[in-house]
């Protein structure tokens, strides 16, 4: 494995932004407040030409309780599982005594520890890192995460401290785009995206409370199950834009859809006690506009007497009749039923969405479906389709050639995207459907004769004109 180094420190000492500042990355959130950051947030950082895991926790806070404690016990993991821990203090405030109990947390858990002082811009550093020798761990490396200054000698002292990766774990840094399935779980707030994540993983890897707007930042988790590598995307829950007021909240949403962007499968994850919202449509219509596969996940299924089931599903088959295409999974992530039937959902829909259909099959049921049903005539002519082609993945795209193709309706495009569908069995991804036309290639084409060709046909011209004279 990769040696992992872990940002710890009290809250609003700068953490995020060093982590930010380390990996060249803005995947943790970042505000000017305390306890922004709750669950461990992964980055790969280069340690010269080494790279190795860096770990962004949440503010270490003594005798902590709720939501605090569920945060400080997200701390004490990544520091037991750390190679060597960044302690990070703020230069700007000084020594408090929240930092002398991190210190002294850090003593008992017995890891090698590197004092980092964060935000010196500004400060007398001599005056302001004398304050820091009383915690026991000697002279602090001075940097300022936000300009990004004195990290270069942070690195060559955590470089002294790292042990070598091995050769296997170099390998694995870089992975091509379809090894690992990126599948995000997107969903409004306390729906339970977070104890999901949790059930398939096995373990308390994010932070899952019984309050809305627990999760804030985007947390991507490595998984592997049935013999293929996953990364699971745990985002934020997502409320009306007319609810958000927050910045924080703002830019978790933010994180929130950036996340179906780069996911390959999204999993909507409803509330089966409240059925489908608007939110919920709303939600669904991103992960559409990005051309995402796509799994519908019915939480809490197990608390749900028989008449709200079946209402629950009737809503469903009347509201969510434009996307046919996608699976609906009834599950309980409490109590981890159906995660089979969600995790094979996943697979159908990412093998769907990646799918390569060679154009001969393509063409032959493209002329099977024109021959069974033409598009309709304008002003007396009916569109000719003549073959298709893949144009793309994620989602798959279709490129059909013929002529009149302007001509073709909707209608007739969404015939064509279930012919195929049908066809070659694809769930859980939409189809696009991209109509070219021939159209003449001479008709924007410039003249493009040379200088003394003109000359010599207007030669021409003009002897046969002379010549016809003559004639008369």
């Amino acid at each position: 494995m990769l040696p992992v180094v872990s940002i710890v420190g009290r809250p609003n000492v700068g953490k995020s932004t060093l982590f930010n500042a380390l990996t060249r990355t803005r995947d943790a959130l970042v505000a000017d407040m305390p306890g922004v950051t709750r669950d461990r947030q992964y980055g790969i950082c280069r340690v010269g030409q080494e790279p190795c895991v860096l770990v962004d926790t949440g503010g270490l806070v003594g005798g902590a309780e709720g939501i605090d404690y569920l945060t400080a016990q997200q701390v004490l993991q990544a520091i037991g599982e750390s190679s060597l821990v960044l302690f990070v203090v703020s230069a700007k405030d000084g020594l408090t005594a929240a930092d002398e109990e991190v210190a002294e947390t850090l003593r008992k858990e017995n890891r090698p520890v590197l004092l980092v002082a964060n935000k010196t811009d500004g400060t007398d550093t001599d005056i302001a890192l004398a304050d820091f020798a009383g915690l026991g761990y000697g002279g602090p490396q001075a940097v300022a995460a936000a300009h990004r200054r004195g990290l270069d000698s942070l690195m060559r002292e955590v470089a002294e401290l790292l042990p070598p990766p091995a050769e296997d774990d170099l390998a694995a840094v870089d992975d091509d785009d379809f090894d690992r399935r990126r599948l995000a779980i997107i969903g409004r707030p306390n729906v339970g995206k977070s104890t999901l994540v949790n059930r398939l993983l096995g373990e308390e890897r994010v932070m899952a409370f019984d309050m809305p707007g627990t999760t804030r930042d985007t947390i991507a988790v490595d998984y592997e199950r049935g013999g293929n590598s996953y990364e699971l995307i745990d985002t934020a829950g997502v409320r009306r834009r007319a609810r958000v007021s927050e910045a924080v909240e703002k830019f978790s949403v933010i994180k929130a859809l950036q996340a179906i962007e780069r996911s390959h499968v999204v999993v909507l994850l409803l509330d089966g006690t409240e059925g489908l919202t608007d939110q919920d449509v709303t939600l669904l219509s991103h992960a559409l506009e990005q051309g995402r596969g796509l799994v519908i996940a019915v939480n809490k299924w197990d608390g749900l007497d028989p008449d709200h089931r079946e209402q629950v599903l009737a809503t469903l088959d009347r509201k969510l009749q434009f996307v046919p295409w996608a699976r609906r999974i009834r599950i309980s992530a409490l109590h981890g039923t159906g995660m089979d039937l969600l995790m094979k959902a996943v697979d159908e829909a990412f093998e769907s969405a990646t799918k390569e259909i060679p154009t001969p099959e393509l063409t032959r049921v493209l002329t099977r479906a024109f021959e069974a049903h033409q598009p309709p005539m304008s002003q007396g002519r009916s569109a000719r389709l003549r073959y298709a082609h893949m144009g793309g993945r994620l989602p798959p795209r279709i490129v059909i050639h013929g002529n009149r193709v302007d001509t073709v309706p909707d209608s007739y495009k969404r015939y064509l995207e279930n012919t195929f569908i049908k066809a070659f069995k694809l769930a859980g991804t939409p189809v696009v459907i991209e109509l070219r036309g021939g159209g003449n290639p001479f008709k924007d084409k410039k003249n493009t004769l040379s200088e003394r060709q003109l000359r010599k046909r207007k030669r021409l011209r003009k002897w046969a004109e002379k010549k016809k004279s003559r004639r008369r």
